[in-house]
């Protein structure tokens, strides 16, 4: 779990995603740190772990995210979800994508899109991505641990990522990824309230749905074929037309594009 801390700031007002902000040189995951921190019990909701430079980046469904040191956003943030039930996963994963979603398209514009299940697109290209961990007790779910990885400054990157974009490459500009966190904590912030609160985010999450109502190619087992995207319904399974059957679970298909 060892890691040099170059900074920690700490509001002592009230619990808040984005607070203590612990700022890491380097560490192997900011997820794992993060878990590792709860399961020590040195993590309180909205502790949020950024790191200069992650060594093994974890991104979904076992893949390595790769990442220049000192470009992008790496972030964790510890987040309270006892008031959740295991079944309300998806919402939970509404409620970052959609903050993810808000902060980009604030720099980058409409363009920006919501990749089933939580990728964040700038047009035809990815910009983010998200990867959820949750740490669950018998049937309670006390703590999220959401890990964004987001390209802020890098402008080269590696021939295995096939179609990747930075914020810097969408508006030439170059940016403060530290003071760009802790902004997004914010927008995660504010999503967080809206569910707990009860605000249902189905509708917003398919406003913003990435090619939502037109044709895809998606991949099954050795099998491609084509289907049109509808939508998304609350357990988080997709929603197509054409295809041998009407809806599909996160891991069944895999996107061609």
């Amino acid at each position: 779990m060892s890691a040099f801390i170059i900074n920690k700031h700490v509001n002592p007002e009230f619990p808040t995603i984005g607070y203590p902000f612990v700022e890491l040189f380097e560490v192997a995951s900011t997820n794992s740190y993060a878990i590792d921190n709860i399961q020590a019990n040195l993590a309180v909701h909205g502790t949020t772990y950024f790191a200069h430079s992650q060594t093994a980046g974890k991104g979904q469904r076992g893949k390595q995210w790769l990442t220049e040191p000192g470009s992008n956003i790496i972030v964790s943030c510890v987040v309270g979800t006892s008031f959740l039930s295991l079944n309300h996963q998806f919402p939970f994963s509404m409620c970052v994508a959609l903050a993810a979603r808000d902060f980009l398209a604030k720099y980058a514009g409409e363009e920006t899109s919501i990749k089933w299940p939580n990728d964040i697109y700038w047009r035809d290209r990815k910009a983010a991505g998200i990867l959820i961990e949750n740490v669950v007790r018998g049937n309670q779910w006390p703590w999220a641990v959401v890990g964004i990885g987001m390209n802020i400054n890098q402008t080269t990157f590696s021939p295995a990522l096939k179609n990747p974009v930075s914020l810097k490459q969408i508006t030439g500009k170059t940016f403060d990824a530290v003071a760009l966190t802790k902004e997004l904590c914010s927008f995660l912030e504010n999503r967080y309230q809206q569910l707990k609160r009860g605000v249902s985010l189905l509708e917003e999450y398919n406003n913003h749905l990435f090619r939502r109502n037109e044709i895809v190619t998606f991949l099954k087992g050795n099998e491609t074929f084509n289907c049109t995207i509808k939508g998304v319904d609350q357990s988080g399974k997709l929603l197509v037309v054409g295809a041998t059957q009407d809806s599909f679970s996160f891991g069944e298909v895999e996107w061609v594009l």
